[in-house]
């Protein structure tokens, strides 16, 4: 298997339904408390693709594309309508929205990540598959310019210098989720797609 660095169509995309799962291991003692755990430290996220189909044309390119990855096959860029940003949905990604990180003097690379939340019970994800181009990186309050102080190398911020002690390394960016269609066929029938049945097409994203 491999991963096909390009993105399922953003238009047949908008209209999937899906967010992030979480499995939570519940256990009710005799006494009538629970006892809770997880085996995940990561969220997972899960979609139903079919749910952006509206015409036959756009059926026909679900299946040209599901063909091309040979079903779940290989991985591919799925853009997720409801969180694609550093920012808050309402704006533009910025070049403080993200810490990555603080200087120490000597550290030139720092990964991608998205803190959501505040304080002790704040989760930090990590970005795999930033949008190029979109990347905006500032060092103690001062936009870098890229290709000029700092580089992209897959999902890590690169420092053409470390950045000085104490200095907040933040960023801003688009991402993708790296994903695959989560079964071995598409099932559909043009009369039922005509009367407004549209298709099953689950898509999970994945580990990597």
């Amino acid at each position: 298997m491999a991963f096909h660095d390009v993105r399922f169509p953003t238009d047949l995309s908008f209209g999937a339904v899906g967010g992030p799962e979480r499995r939570t291991e519940i256990v009710t003692l005799r006494n009538g408390f629970e006892e809770r755990s997880t085996p995940w430290a990561d969220s997972l996220r899960r979609f139903d693709a079919g749910l952006g189909m509206r015409s036959l044309d756009d059926m026909g390119r679900l299946v040209a594309f599901f063909e091309e990855r040979r079903g779940p096959l290989h991985g591919f860029r799925w853009k997720d309508w409801s969180d694609f940003k550093s920012a808050r949905p309402s704006a533009a990604p910025g070049h403080e929205d993200q810490v990555l990180g603080t200087g120490d003097g000597e550290t030139a690379r720092f990964a991608l990540t998205k803190t959501y939340g505040a304080g002790e019970t704040a989760y930090v994800r990590r970005i795999v598959k930033p949008v190029a181009g979109s990347v905006l990186v500032s060092v103690g309050g001062q936009p870098m310019r890229e290709g000029v102080h700092w580089d992209l190398e897959g999902a890590e911020v690169v420092l053409r210098a470390p950045a000085e002690d104490g200095a907040v390394v933040a960023a801003g960016f688009e991402f993708d989720l790296p994903v695959r269609f989560d079964a071995d066929r598409i099932a559909v029938s043009v009369a039922t797609f005509e009367a407004g049945e549209v298709p099953e097409v689950p898509v999970v994203e994945l580990r990597l």
